[in-house]
Protein backbone atom coordinates (compact mmCIF):
# COMPACT_ATOMS: atom_id res chain seq x y z
CA UNK A 1 0.00 0.00 0.00
CA UNK A 2 0.95 3.48 -0.02
CA UNK A 3 3.60 4.84 2.70
CA UNK A 4 3.03 6.85 4.74
CA UNK A 5 4.40 8.91 8.14
CA UNK A 6 3.41 10.48 10.63
CA UNK A 7 4.76 13.63 12.73
CA UNK A 8 3.59 16.66 14.72
CA UNK A 9 2.63 15.16 17.86
CA UNK A 10 4.05 16.50 21.01
CA UNK A 11 2.55 17.13 24.92
CA UNK A 12 0.20 19.50 25.35
CA UNK A 13 -2.03 20.13 28.16
CA UNK A 14 -6.10 19.55 29.06
CA UNK A 15 -7.56 21.61 26.34
CA UNK A 16 -5.01 22.57 24.28
CA UNK A 17 -4.48 21.94 20.18
CA UNK A 18 -2.24 19.96 18.21
CA UNK A 19 -2.12 19.29 13.94
CA UNK A 20 -0.82 15.97 13.02
CA UNK A 21 0.52 15.63 9.37
CA UNK A 22 0.19 12.36 7.31
CA UNK A 23 3.06 12.38 4.66
CA UNK A 24 2.13 9.85 1.43
CA UNK A 25 4.55 8.40 -0.91
CA UNK A 26 3.96 7.25 -4.31
CA UNK A 27 1.27 8.08 -7.19
CA UNK A 28 -1.93 6.58 -6.06
CA UNK A 29 -2.40 8.50 -2.31
CA UNK A 30 -5.36 10.62 -4.30
CA UNK A 31 -7.48 7.17 -4.56
CA UNK A 32 -6.92 6.09 -0.77
CA UNK A 33 -9.52 6.45 1.88
CA UNK A 34 -7.15 7.30 4.39
CA UNK A 35 -7.48 7.07 8.36
CA UNK A 36 -6.20 8.15 11.74
CA UNK A 37 -6.42 5.62 14.59
CA UNK A 38 -5.23 5.76 17.78
CA UNK A 39 -3.68 3.00 19.93
CA UNK A 40 -2.64 3.60 23.91
CA UNK A 41 -0.97 0.93 25.90
CA UNK A 42 -3.37 -2.39 26.37
CA UNK A 43 -5.79 -0.76 24.85
CA UNK A 44 -7.56 -1.79 21.16
CA UNK A 45 -7.30 0.34 18.18
CA UNK A 46 -9.27 2.45 17.62
CA UNK A 47 -10.25 4.29 14.70
CA UNK A 48 -10.42 8.49 15.24
CA UNK A 49 -11.49 9.94 12.09
CA UNK A 50 -11.94 8.82 8.00
CA UNK A 51 -11.64 11.54 4.54
CA UNK A 52 -12.61 9.31 1.29
CA UNK A 53 -10.47 10.67 -1.91
CA UNK A 54 -13.41 13.18 -2.50
CA UNK A 55 -12.94 14.82 1.16
CA UNK A 56 -16.30 13.27 2.68
CA UNK A 57 -15.60 12.73 6.52
CA UNK A 58 -16.37 10.28 9.80
CA UNK A 59 -15.19 10.73 12.84
CA UNK A 60 -15.62 8.71 16.01
CA UNK A 61 -18.31 9.68 18.78
CA UNK A 62 -15.17 11.01 21.23
CA UNK A 63 -13.90 13.04 19.57
CA UNK A 64 -16.80 14.57 17.16
CA UNK A 65 -16.96 18.44 17.39
CA UNK A 66 -13.32 18.67 18.53
CA UNK A 67 -11.30 16.93 15.58
CA UNK A 68 -10.98 18.22 12.20
CA UNK A 69 -9.25 15.33 9.60
CA UNK A 70 -8.69 17.19 5.88
CA UNK A 71 -6.41 16.60 3.20
CA UNK A 72 -4.44 17.98 0.43
CA UNK A 73 -4.05 15.59 -2.44
CA UNK A 74 -1.75 17.94 -4.40
CA UNK A 75 0.69 18.21 -2.15
CA UNK A 76 -0.15 14.03 -0.89
CA UNK A 77 -1.19 14.98 2.67
CA UNK A 78 -3.73 14.68 5.23
CA UNK A 79 -4.07 16.20 8.79
CA UNK A 80 -5.87 15.80 11.91
CA UNK A 81 -6.48 19.30 14.29
CA UNK A 82 -6.93 18.60 17.57
CA UNK A 83 -8.87 20.67 19.46
CA UNK A 84 -9.80 20.51 23.10
CA UNK A 85 -7.79 17.65 23.69
CA UNK A 86 -8.20 15.74 26.75
CA UNK A 87 -6.44 13.03 29.00
CA UNK A 88 -8.07 10.51 27.32
CA UNK A 89 -6.26 11.56 23.64
CA UNK A 90 -2.82 10.39 24.83
CA UNK A 91 -2.49 7.58 22.20
CA UNK A 92 0.15 6.84 19.87
CA UNK A 93 -1.46 7.86 16.48
CA UNK A 94 -1.31 6.40 12.75
CA UNK A 95 -2.64 7.40 9.38
CA UNK A 96 -3.65 4.69 7.08
CA UNK A 97 -5.62 3.39 4.56
CA UNK A 98 -8.86 1.12 5.90
CA UNK A 99 -7.66 -2.40 6.23
CA UNK A 100 -3.97 -2.02 6.83
CA UNK A 101 -2.02 -4.99 8.32
CA UNK A 102 1.33 -2.91 8.77
CA UNK A 103 2.19 0.43 11.24
CA UNK A 104 4.16 2.32 10.77
CA UNK A 105 6.23 4.23 13.98
CA UNK A 106 3.04 6.83 14.38
CA UNK A 107 3.37 10.07 16.70
CA UNK A 108 2.79 10.25 19.95
CA UNK A 109 0.66 12.67 21.28
CA UNK A 110 0.61 13.07 25.16
CA UNK A 111 -1.91 15.60 27.16
CA UNK A 112 -0.80 16.32 30.44
CA UNK A 113 -0.99 19.10 33.40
Amino acid sequence: QVQLVESGGGLVQPGGSLRLSCAASGTLFSIYVINWYRQAPGKQRELVASITPTGNTNYADSVKGRFTISRDNAKKMVYLQMNKLELEDTAVYHCSPPGSTSWGQGTQVTVSS
